[in-house]
């Protein structure tokens, strides 16, 4: 400490009482909040008054002692003439610092008038302290009458700044704890309006979903009908009699693809030495991998041409087989076959095509349109129940956060008031 000031005194300690309990809506809570705030101002107020007056004497009693050193001169005849320099410096010093830094203090009215005194006195207090620090030798060795009052005095002006800081730093804590219940009791409210309008958007949603509901029943009831009718019970039939001729395409494909097997080579050496219009090498390319699609009456020529050309290269050699004459004999062998391969498909795909037309003859266009809708429905009831789950959860979550954020205004009440509230939510 400077010059032996500013021990604090023994704080005593306060007397526990039960806080009074109360029960309040939270519509009061902004009512209460300005009242405790306006009494807490008063008391501020009265309080840094009622220290600034203790402490205004104490000033005076600074400039006194600050004019009487002046005035003394502090035996300095007497003493060794460089210490006399050393003692009048620092004694100038001192009176200097009082004369400019020591200053009224200001009247107290108001908020503002406190804080101006805090750092009014903080100012003086620093000051002189500083000062005084620096010539505490010359003080307490050549101005011993001074020494122990200017230390009582400043020591008293030292506790009752500091009194007067923390009851302003106390009303600080309470300004900024009423603005944060104020800016909570405000999240509530937007809460509260949010939660209004998502519990109507659910009513809203489930009324719209209960009439999808309804639309839906109704479609699969309509398709119900059309499913146990008849004509539908023909189109079934119908369809798994197409189904099942289906199945006869595998068995061509597979009686051609074996045929087709025995001369692939040659085939493919052939496609890669020919020099056929773009049609034939097409032709030729599909009848080495999957020749049951090319094998039409229109193509036949094409195919007859090609085999022919396979013979050729074979008989001459420029396509390579371990077997000549076998393969020129599979070759005839595949010939010979191939108008029977060709009726087969041409009669497949025209059996095919009669019973196609006859299932779409019996194909019901009102099942197609209901099942369309019905599919659209489906997925429009499936968006509105997820749309009401997330507004409930919504609503959830605020009926989560408003009891937190009551909690939290009943604790930050309890900083600024001796009464315990409750605050009641309905």
């Amino acid at each position: 400490m400077v010059f032996g000031w500013g021990k604090k005194k023994q704080e005593e300690k306060p007397v526990e009482t039960a806080p009074q309990t109360k029960e309040i809506s939270l519509n009061e809570v902004k009512n209460i909040v300005a009242e405790l705030e306006k009494l807490r101002e008063s008391q501020t107020v009265s309080e840094v008054k009622h220290l600034r007056n203790s402490t205004a004497p104490l000033i005076d009693e600074l400039i006194k002692v600050g004019k009487m050193l002046e005035k003394d001169t502090l035996n300095v005849d007497d003493i060794d003439k460089h210490l006399a320099i050393i003692v009048v410096r620092g004694k100038k010093q001192v009176i200097d610092v009082i004369k400019k830094g020591v200053v009224s203090l200001p009247e107290v009215s108001n908020i503002e008038n406190a804080k101006k005194l805090d750092t009014s006195l903080n100012q003086i207090l620093k000051k002189v302290g500083d000062v005084l620090g620096r010539q505490t030798r010359v003080i307490h060795i050549f101005a011993k009458k001074y020494a122990t009052q200017l230390k009582d005095n400043l020591e008293v002006m030292n506790q009752n700044h500091s009194e007067i800081h923390d009851i302003l730093q106390n009303y600080d804590n309470t300004k900024s704890s009423s603005s944060e219940i104020l800016d909570t009791l405000k999240k509530i409210d937007t809460l509260k309006s949010k939660k209004i309008e998502k519990t109507q958007k659910i009513a809203d949603t489930n009324n719209e979903l209960e009439s999808v509901k309804e639309h839906l029943s109704s479609l699969e009831k309509s398709i119900d009908e059309i499913k146990s009718s008849d004509e539908y019970r023909k189109y079934l039939e119908s369809k798994k009699s197409l189904e099942s001729f289906e199945t006869q395409k595998s068995k061509i494909k597979d009686e051609i693809n074996s045929q087709f097997t025995k001369i692939s080579r040659p085939l493919g050496r052939y496609e890669y030495a020919s020099s056929l219009d773009k049609e034939q090498k097409s032709i030729l390319a599909t009848l080495s991998e999957n020749p049951f699609d090319v094998l039409t009456p229109q193509n036949k020529d094409s195919i007859i041409v090609i085999l022919e050309n396979v013979r050729k290269g074979i008989t001459s050699g420029s396509i390579s087989v371990k077997d000549v004459d076998k393969t020129l004999s599979q070759i005839t062998e595949t010939e010979e076959t191939l108008d029977g391969f060709i009726s087969k498909v041409s009669e497949y795909f025209q059996k095919h095509q009669q019973m196609s037309a006859v299932l779409n003859s019996l194909r019901s266009e009102k099942l197609i349109s209901l099942e369309s809708e019905l599919t659209k429905t489906s997925e429009n009831r499936d968006d509105l129940q997820l749309k009401s789950e997330t507004f409930q959860g919504e609503v959830d979550e605020i009926d989560s956060s408003i009891p937190q954020l009551v909690s939290e205004i009943e604790k930050k009440l309890r900083l600024f008031s001796n009464t315990k509230y409750t605050l009641l939510m309905s």
